[in-house]
């Protein structure tokens, strides 16, 4: 868990290698839902062209559907889910079916205007999805892409007044979240400044043998 641009995706790759486990995505589950035209993708389909929230009911059904999957069964990085009280709910039915608990949930943390630098810099090439940022890592040649040679964009919610707004919904809607894990003894706070590595030094410290179920 964490708010957008805390690096959450890339220490949820990390723990995947370091664990042996699978990297589950919300998002990828969504995207791979609908491609596979299955009855559940075709539902998540619906809402998302019709540009509704896509119900906590259906996420919870995709995240029992992958994690009943043989990769899973030794355990599992969750990445994206569960974002609100409703779905802690829902993530704990699921679990509490396969008979897999939850033994560890990680919340990165980084001041504001440290998330507010990270993301504003950001520049994405349109064409082939390759992805800079103005400070750590540069196009060689300033708004064009080093691998194909279009023009940088700067995606719409990447702008400062979006992403605090973002910011003030990540509290508003995940905090409590973490706050249910904490009275679990399920949390870990880990400090999400620094390079990748840094990061997920803090994190491998605080992991304990016989993990299965991370949330991160």
């Amino acid at each position: 868990m964490g708010p957008p641009g805390v690096g959450k995706g890339t220490q949820a790759v990390r723990l995947k290698s370091l664990l042996g486990v699978p990297h589950v995505s919300t998002g990828d589950i969504l995207r791979a839902a609908m491609q596979d035209g299955t009855a559940l993708g075709r539902q998540v389909r619906g809402y998302i062209e019709s540009g509704s929230l896509v119900p906590d009911e259906v996420v919870g059904d995709l995240i029992a559907e992958r994690l009943e999957r043989r990769d899973a069964a030794a355990g599992f990085v969750l990445d994206g889910f569960p974002r609100t009280l409703a779905q802690v709910e829902i993530l704990s039915r699921v679990l509490g079916r396969l008979g897999m608990p939850l033994t560890k949930v990680f919340v990165l943390r980084a001041p504001q205007d440290e998330i507010v630098r990270r993301l504003s810099g950001r520049r994405t090439c349109p064409k082939c999805g390759a992805v800079y940022h103005l400070e750590s890592r540069p196009p060689r040649s300033s708004g064009v892409c080093d691998v194909c040679s279009a023009a940088l964009v700067q995606r719409p919610d990447d702008t400062e007044e979006v992403i605090r707004e973002r910011l003030k919904v990540f509290e508003a809607q995940t905090e409590p979240v973490g706050d249910a894990y904490r009275a679990q003894g399920l949390l870990a706070e880990i400090d999400g400044t620094g390079d990748a590595e840094m990061v997920g030094s803090r994190i491998e410290a605080s992991l304990g043998r016989g993990v299965t179920g991370v949330s991160g």
